[in-house]
C-alpha cells in the first residue's frame, strides 16, 4: 500500500471518529495495523476483555513474533489465569491453562510446570513470587505500565502508536477542496450550487436544463488550464498506481530495518513475577519462572536443557537467535508499581533529555592551528583524534588533558605519487584535512586530505602511531574517508572532487571497487548494512544522494538532497533510522530524517539561523538526538520532536559553524572553538568518566617499548574477524566485576566531588580507630559458618552472598521500608538472613574431600536469579529463589578453582582448574571447547575484557596470561614483579579485575596490589607494603574504578585512589571487630566486595563466618581525601605498610 493510501486510511479513521463510530474506528485500527490506540487498549484491559484484548492486538502482531509480543500475550494471559484462581474458578483456571498458556510451554517446560502448580494451592499467593500480589485492580494496573512498555519498544509497533496530527475534519475538508475544483471547470458555474451526491463528479446543469459533460471525461475538449490554484489531476494525482518496485536488489532492503533492542525497555521477562525496574534492560531471550523467555523459537533441544546460559549482549540481541535459557533480569515483587512510563509515542527514556546531553565544558585544549575533523576513539574514549586546516594530526588524551601525537603534514612517498599530485603540490603546498575517522576496532585510523591523498596509521596505544599506508586516491581533493567490512575486509572508502568513490583494502591499499555516476564532486560517504546487505551512501555538490552495492553495478538510488550543497549522512547508533544535514550556496542549513524505503523526506528539523555562516556539521547520538555546529553554538534536538531542543553556546568563543563529534557514549561532545581551540563538553557520566582517567599514568607509552606490536596485516585481520566490534563492546562505562558480570556505570551513583587539595597545606591520612568514625554493620550471622571463602554484592545491590568454607551459601536481603526505600544495601539497616520457606540451604558438592581445605568459587549470573559454584566437588548450578540445585557437571579431579561466564555468550563459562589448565565449557552442549594450558599450579583468578576480547588468567604460580577469546591463543604471559628479598607461599593466590575502562587490570597478591595495561601486559602502577606489614588477603576496585578497597590479615582495611594507588583512608580493626574477637589473633578479613552501585559502600568477609558492611558518616560521604598528587605513588612505587603508622607514609619513588 502507497503511503497516500496509508494516509487515507488515517482520514476515514478520523472521520469514523468524530461520527462516534467507535466498533468501527477500532476494527479498521485492528484490519490496517495502521494505528494502535494505546488508550482503547488500556480501558479493555482496565475492563478484563481479554478477548477483545488478544483480538485487537491480533492486528498488530501474533505471540511468536519476537520476544516483545511473547511476553505481551504470556502477561495478559497469566492475568487472566490468576484472577480465575482467585475467584476460585479452577475450571476457568484449567482451560486458560491449556488454551493459552500451553504455547509458552515450548519454551520454557520448568515455567509451565510450576504455574501448573498455581492450581494445587488454596490460595496463589502462597507461592513466594505471588505472595504481594493485591485486587484485581492494581493487579491490571501494574501490568498495564508492563505492557505499554513493550508495546512502544517491539518494533512491530514502530510508527503505530502516534496518530498524525490532523486538523479536524480534514477528510471533509479535502472534499470540499475537490468539489470547488469541480464547480471551477463547470462551463456554465452557478453561485450557491447545490451538490446533492459525492458519487459522481460535480456538473452544474446547462442553462437550458441540459447538462454538460463532465471536462475530465470529454476526449474532445484540450487541455484545461489551472484553476483557482488548484493543480490538476491526473498522472500525479494523490491515488495514483503505484510503481513497480526498483528491479534491483535494494528493492526492498531499505524498509526493513533490523530489529534491535529498545534502549529503554523493562527487563523483566515472561515469568510469575511483576514488572521489573523501569530502566534496566532486555539483556537475552530467556525466561524462567521469575522472568522471561526465549522469545524466538528454540533450536532443537540440547543434551541438558536445564543448562541454557543468556548471552550478555544486550545491545545487540536479536542479531542472532539463540536458545533458551537462564534470563538476564532482575524483576520487581508484583505489588511495587514502577514509575510512571512517560508518553507511548516517542522515545521511553527516563531521563530528562538536557540533563543526559553534554553541555558543561570540561576542557578547554589548544591544537596550534584551526581543527578541521575530529573522532573520538571507539573503545578508548577519552582519546580524541584531530585533524587542522594545515595538514596537522593531533592526537589528544582528553581527560589528562596531554597532546599524545602532534605529526605534521608530510608526504610520505613523493615519487609514488602521480605527476597531477606533485604539480599541485609545487603551485599550492598549502593542505588541510578534510576528515579524520577512527576504524570500528580502534587499530588504524584515517586521515583525508585537500590534495589528492589519504593516509592510514596503525595506533598501538599511548603516542604510538605509525605509518600503514598512503594512497594517491583522487585527483583534487579527497573530501570524505570511512571504514566498512564488505565479506568481512576491512575496507577504507574515499571520495572526492573527481566525482567518483573508491573501495581500498584497508591491509594492503589495493583499489576494490570505483563508482563513478555522480556529476558533481562528490562531498561525503556512508557505508552502512541492513540485513547483510553492504552499501554506501554518497552526496555531491550538486545535491545527489546515490547508494551503491559493492559490485559495479552503479548506482541503485538517486535522492534530492535539501539545499542541494554540502550534505553529510548518518545513521542513529543502532542503525535503523537516516539524517541528513546540509548546508546551501545561500546559507540556509537543513538537518532532516529520511524515509529510505521511499526516499522522501519524514521529519525536517527547525530552529537554524536564516543564513548559517558556514557548511554546518552535525552528529548523532544515544539513538536519540541529534546535533549541530550552528550560529555560535551547539543546537541540540530529540530525534523524535522537530522543535529545537537546546542551544549551548560553551562558556563563548565558538567559531559561526563550530567543528563536533560525540564520543561513542556520548558523554563527551569534542567541539572546535576560536583560536586554534578545542573545548570538551561533558554531561555528568562525561565528567565522572573524565575524572577517572585524569591522572592516569601514561608513563608506559613514554618508555621504549618491550617489542614492537605484531605487523598491522594481523591487526586487520583481527579487526575483519570483529567485523561488529563497535557493536559488542561496552562503554568506557561498564563495570566487569569480579565474577566476571558486567553493569552499566549509568546505574552507579555519582562519587561527591573531590576537593582539590591545597597544596599549601600538609595532607594527612584518614585514620579511623573508633566505630563512631564511620557506619558499619554486622550482618545476622549463621553459626554453622566458620569462614567466609567468597562474597559478592547482587547485581541489583540489594543483597550480600556468601560462601562459607564448609560449601554452605548464605544470602541477606535488604527489604524496602520507610528508613530504605531504595531497598538497596546499606550500613544504615540490618537486613534478613534469607532463606526459602523450604528451609534448605543452598550447599556444594564436597565428594569426598574436607571442604575446609578445597577450593571454593562461584559466579553470579546478571539477574540474580542463578548463582554456579563449587567447593572442592562437583559444580552446581542453584537458583537463587528457590535454593534448589537445578544440575551439577565437571565431577573432580581436577576440580575447580575459580569460575567466569564469558561476557558475549553466557552458554560459555571459563574454568580454572586446581590441575592449572583453564576449561572453556559450553554448558549448552555439556562440552569443554577448549584447555587452556600456560600455568603451572592451580588457578587462582580469571577476568573477561569485553573491549579488548581477551581472558587474562593468573595462577598460584604467580603467572598472569592473556588468551583471545576468540580462539583461544595464549597472547601473553609475564609473572608477578615481586619486591626485592620477598618469598611468597608456595600455593598464594593471585586475583584479578577488570578496571570499568576494560583496558586495565587490578592485581591482588599477597605482597603487592598492581596495575597493569593489558595489550602489553606492562605494570604500570604497584604498591608494597613493607617487609613488617601483614599480608594483604584481598581488594577489589569501586564500582566506578575510583578507588580499590584492600584488607590484611592484621585485620585493617585500607582505602586508595587508583587513579595513583595512593593510601587515603585506614580502618584499623578496632572499629568493627570487638575487644574480645581483637584477642583472637586468627580473625581477619578474607575477602571483600564493592558495592554495585554505592562508590562508598563496601563488605568484608572474616575467618570465623561474619559479614560487615561500611559505609563512610554521611556527613562525611566519602573515605578521607585524597593526597597531592606529587605525593602520590606512581609507576612501579614501593610504599610503606598501611598497617603502620602515621600519615606520613606515603609511596616513595
Amino acid at each position: 500500500m502507497s503511503s497516500l493510501s496509508r494516509e487515507l486510511v488515517f482520514l476515514i479513521l478520523q472521520f469514523l471518529d468524530e461520527e462516534k463510530f467507535k466498533e468501527t474506528v477500532h476494527k479498521l485500527e485492528q484490519e490496517s495495523g495502521f494505528f494502535f490506540n494505546m488508550k482503547y487498549f488500556e480501558d479493555e484491559v482496565q475492563n478484563g476483555n481479554w478477548d477483545d484484548v488478544e483480538k485487537y492486538l491480533s492486528g498488530f502482531t501474533k505471540v511468536d513474533d519476537n520476544r516483545y509480543s511473547m511476553k505481551i500475550f504470556f502477561e495478559i494471559r497469566k492475568q487472566k489465569y490468576l484472577e480465575a484462581l482467585d475467584k476460585h474458578d479452577r475450571s476457568k483456571g484449567v482451560e486458560i491453562l491449556v488454551k493459552d498458556l500451553k504455547v509458552f510451554a515450548s519454551f520454557n517446560e520448568e515455567l509451565f510446570k510450576e504455574i501448573t502448580q498455581l492450581l494445587t494451592l488454596e490460595n496463589f499467593r502462597e507461592n513466594e513470587q505471588l505472595s504481594k500480589y493485591g485486587d484485581t485492580k492494581s493487579a491490571r494496573a501494574i501490568m498495564l505500565v508492563e505492557l505499554k512498555k513493550l508495546i512502544e519498544a517491539n518494533p512491530l509497533f514502530r510508527d503505530k502508536l502516534q496518530f498524525p496530527n490532523l486538523k479536524n475534519s480534514r477528510l471533509r475538508t479535502l472534499i470540499n477542496q475537490s468539489l470547488n475544483w469541480q464547480h471551477q471547470l463547470c462551463k456554465n458555474p452557478r453561485p450557491n450550487p447545490d451538490i446533492k451526491t459525492l458519487f459522481v463528479d460535480h456538473s452544474c446543469g446547462q442553462p437550458n436544463g441540459a447538462r454538460a459533460p463532465s471536462p475530465a471525461n470529454n476526449p474532445l475538449l484540450g487541455p484545461l488550464p489551472k484553476a483557482g490554484g488548484f493543480p490538476p489531476l491526473g498522472a500525479h494525482g494523490p491515488f495514483q498506481p503505484q510503481p513497480g518496485p526498483v528491479p534491483t536488489p535494494l528493492a526492498g532492503w531499505m524498509s526493513n530495518p533490523p530489529q534491535v533492542a529498545h534502549p529503554s525497555i523493562s527487563g523483566s521477562a515472561i515469568g510469575l513475577g511483576g514488572p521489573s525496574f523501569p530502566g534496566t534492560q532486555f539483556e537475552t531471550d530467556y525466561y524462567d519462572l521469575k522472568s522471561a523467555a526465549a522469545l524466538k523459537h528454540p533450536r532443537n533441544p540440547s543434551m541438558n536443557p536445564s543448562l541454557d546460559f543468556p548471552t550478555g549482549d544486550s545491545d545487540h540481541m536479536s542479531k542472532r537467535a539463540r536458545p533458551m535459557g537462564i534470563n538476564e533480569e532482575v524483576n520487581l515483587p508484583i505489588n511495587i508499581l514502577p514509575s510512571p512510563f512517560q508518553g507511548h509515542g516517542g522515545h521511553t527514556q527516563a531521563f530528562n533529555a538536557p540533563d543526559d546531553l553534554p553541555k558543561t565544558v570540561a576542557r578547554t585544549l589548544n591544537q596550534g592551528s584551526s581543527p578541521m575533523s575530529m573522532d573520538f576513539h571507539p573503545i578508548q574514549q577519552t582519546l580524541l583524534l584531530v585533524g587542522t586546516n594545515v595538514g596537522d594530526i593531533g592526537l589528544w588524551e582528553v581527560g589528562s588533558r596531554d597532546k599524545l601525537v602532534l605529526r605534521n603534514f608530510k608526504v610520505w612517498d613523493l615519487s609514488a605519487c602521480s605527476m597531477p599530485m606533485q604539480a599541485a603540490l609545487v603551485k599550492d603546498p598549502c593542505v588541510s584535512v578534510n576528515r579524520v575517522i577512527w576504524s570500528p576496532d580502534g587499530s588504524l585510523f584515517g586521515v583525508a586530505y585537500s590534495r589528492h591523498i589519504i593516509q592510514i596509521y596503525s595506533y598501538h596505544g599511548g603516542d604510538d602511531v605509525r605509518q600503514h599506508l598512503e594512497i594517491d586516491a583522487h585527483v583534487g581533493g579527497v573530501n570524505d574517508i570511512a571504514f566498512s567490512h564488505p565479506n568481512k575486509q576491512l575496507c577504507v572508502i574515499t571520495c572526492g572532487d573527481d566525482k567518483t568513490i573508491k573501495v581500498w583494502d584497508a591491509a594492503t591499499g589495493t583499489r576494490q571497487h570505483t563508482f563513478e555516476g555522480h556529476d558533481a564532486p562528490v562531498y561525503s560517504v556512508c557505508p552502512h548494512y541492513k540485513e547483510n546487505i553492504q552499501f554506501i551512501f554518497s552526496t555531491a555538490l550538486d545535491g545527489k544522494i546515490k547508494a551503491w552495492l559493492y559490485d559495479n553495478m552503479g548506482s541503485r538510488v538517486d535522492y534530492e538532497a535539501p539545499g542541494r550543497w554540502c550534505t553529510t549522512m548518518a545513521y542513529s547508533a543502532d542503525g535503523t533510522r537516516l539524517f541528513s544535514c546540509g548546508t546551501s550556496k545561500d546559507g540556509e542549513s537543513h538537518i532532516v530524517e529520511w524515509n529510505e524505503s521511499e526516499g522522501a523526506v519524514k521529519r525536517t528539523y527547525l530552529g537554524f539561523r536564516k543564513r548559517s555562516l558556514g557548511v554546518v556539521q552535525f552528529d548523532t547520538t544515544k539513538n536519540r538526538f541529534l546535533a549541530a555546529g550552528d550560529d555560535f553554538a551547539i543546537k541540540y534536538w530529540d530525534m523524535d520532536n522537530t522543535q529545537l531542543l537546546m542551544s549551548v553556546d560553551a562558556d563563548g568563543g565558538l567559531p559561526a559553524s563550530p567543528r563536533i563529534r560525540f564520543n561513542k557514549d556520548g558523554a563527551l561532545l569534542a567541539v572546535s572553538s576560536n583560536e586554534n581551540g578545542i573545548k570538551i563538553l561533558a554531561n555528568s557520566d562525561g565528567l565522572r568518566l573524565l575524572r577517572t582517567f585524569e591522572n592516569l599514568s601514561y608513563d608506559a607509552a613514554s618508555r621504549t617499548p618491550e617489542a614492537p606490536k605484531p605487523a598491522i596485516n594481523n591487526a586487520i585481520s583481527a579487526s575483519a574477524t570483529n567485523a561488529g566490534l563497535t557493536e559488542r563492546v561496552g562503554s568506557a562505562g561498564s563495570i566487569s566485576g569480579a565474577n566476571g558480570d558486567t553493569k552499566n556505570l549509568m546505574d552507579v551513583k555519582p562519587r561527591i566531588t573531590e576537593e582539590s587539595s591545597d597544596k599549601s597545606k600538609i595532607w594527612k591520612l584518614t585514620e579511623l580507630s573508633e566505630s563512631s568514625q564511620c557506619r558499619s554493620l554486622k550482618l545476622p550471622e549463621n553459626m554453622r559458618v566458620t569462614k567466609i571463602s567468597r562474597l559478592i554484592y547482587t547485581n541489583s545491590g540489594s543483597a550480600l552472598l556468601a560462601l562459607a568454607s564448609n560449601a554452605i551459601h548464605l544470602l541477606w536481603k535488604w527489604q524496602r521500608s520507610e528508613r530504605n526505600s531504595s531497598g538497596k544495601a546499606t550500613a544504615g539497616i540490618s537486613p534478613q538472613l534469607w532463606q526459602p520457606s523450604s528451609g534448605i540451604l543452598m550447599t556444594n558438592d564436597v565428594a569426598d574431600m574436607n571442604p575446609e581445605e578445597s577450593v571454593s568459587c562461584f559466579a553470579l549470573s546478571k539477574n540474580d536469579s542463578y548463582v554456579m559454584s563449587a567447593s572442592g566437588g562437583k559444580i552446581s548450578l542453584f537458583n537463587m529463589m528457590t535454593f534448589k540445585t537445578m544440575t551439577t557437571f565437571m565431577a573432580p579431579p581436577p576440580a575447580a578453582t575459580f569460575l567466569a561466564f564469558h561476557p558475549q555468550d553466557n552458554n560459555i563459562i571459563a574454568i580454572g582448574m586446581d590441575d592449572s589448565t583453564i576449561q572453556i565449557y559450553n554448558v549448552r552442549v555439556d562440552e569443554v571447547k577448549s584447555k587452556l594450558k600456560g600455568h603451572s599450579k592451580k588457578i587462582t583468578g580469571l577476568a573477561f575484557s569485553h573491549v579488548l576480547n581477551v581472558l587474562v588468567s593468573s595462577g598460584a604460580d604467580s603467572q598472569i596470561c592473556v588468551w583471545s577469546s576468540d580462539g583461544w591463543e595464549k597472547q601473553k604471559a609475564k609473572y608477578l614483579q615481586l619486591p626485592p628479598g620477598r618469598t611468597t607461599a608456595a600455593q598464594s593466590d593471585t586475583r584479578l579485575q577488570f578496571h570499568h575502562d576494560q583496558i586495565h587490570f587490578l592485581v591482588v597478591h599477597e605482597t603487592q596490589l598492581a596495575i597493569y595495561e593489558t595489550s602489553k601486559l606492562e605494570c604500570v602502577k604497584q604498591w608494597v607494603p613493607s617487609e613488617s606489614s601483614a599480608p594483604i588477603s584481598h581488594a577489589a576496585f569501586s564500582c566506578d574504578s575510583q578507588l580499590i578497597y584492600a584488607c590484611f590479615l592484621d585485620a585493617t582495611v585500607c582505602v586508595f585512589t587508583a587513579s595513583h594507588l595512593s593510601l587515603r583512608c585506614r580502618i584499623n580493626p578496632s572499629v568493627y571487630l570487638s575487644p574480645s574477637v581483637l584477642s583472637n589473633l586468627k580473625v581477619h578479613p578474607s575477602v571483600i566486595a564493592a558495592h554495585p552501585q554505592e562508590p562508598n559502600q563496601f563488605a568484608l568477609g572474616l575467618s570465623d563466618g561474619v559479614v560487615h558492611v561500611f559505609e563512610p558518616l554521611e556527613s562525611e560521604g566519602k573515605w578521607g581525601v585524597p593526597p597531592p598528587a606529587e605525593n602520590g605513588s606512581t609507576s612501579n612505587v614501593a610504599a610503606t605498610s598501611p598497617a603502620q603508622g602515621s600519615g606520613s607514609e606515603q609511596g616513595q619513588r
